[in-house]
C-alpha cells in the first residue's frame, strides 16, 4: 500500500510532468483552478490548484475533501502511483471505476487533452 509521502511525491512527479509538457497538453494544463485528490484507502486529500501549468498542493488533510474543488480525483494510493509511473492507462482505470474524476463539462474537455 503507498504511504501519503510516496503519493505526494507522485503528484510532484505529475506537476513537473505536466510543466515540461507540449502542445495541446500544455495549454490544457495552463488552467487555473482549485484540485483536489482524495486518496481513498489512506482517508486522505491533497488540495490546492492547477496553475501555471503546474499542480500546487497547498493542503494534506485528513478524511474527504472540505470544500468541493473545481477539478476532483479520488483514487487508492497504489493507483495513483500506477497512473504517474505510466503502468495505469487513465481512460481504462476512469472507465473501469479505479480512478474517479469530477469536474465541470467544459473543464473536462480541456481535461481530456492531459489523458
Amino acid at each position: 500500500m503507498a504511504t501519503i509521502e510516496e503519493c505526494r511525491a507522485a503528484l510532484g512527479r505529475l506537476s513537473d510532468s505536466m510543466q515540461r509538457a507540449g502542445g495541446d497538453v500544455r495549454a490544457a494544463a495552463a488552467m487555473d483552478r482549485s484540485v483536489s485528490c482524495h486518496v481513498t484507502d489512506l482517508d486522505t486529500t491533497f488540495a490546492g490548484r492547477l496553475t501555471g501549468g503546474r499542480i500546487e498542493v497547498h493542503e494534506t488533510l485528513e478524511g474527504p475533501p472540505r470544500e468541493r474543488a473545481q477539478v476532483r480525483l479520488a483514487m487508492k494510493g497504489d493507483d495513483l502511483l500506477a497512473l504517474v509511473d505510466g503502468e495505469l492507462h487513465f481512460a481504462r482505470a476512469w472507465g473501469s471505476g479505479r480512478v474517479k474524476l469530477e469536474a465541470g463539462l467544459r473543464d473536462l474537455l480541456h481535461l481530456r487533452k492531459l489523458l
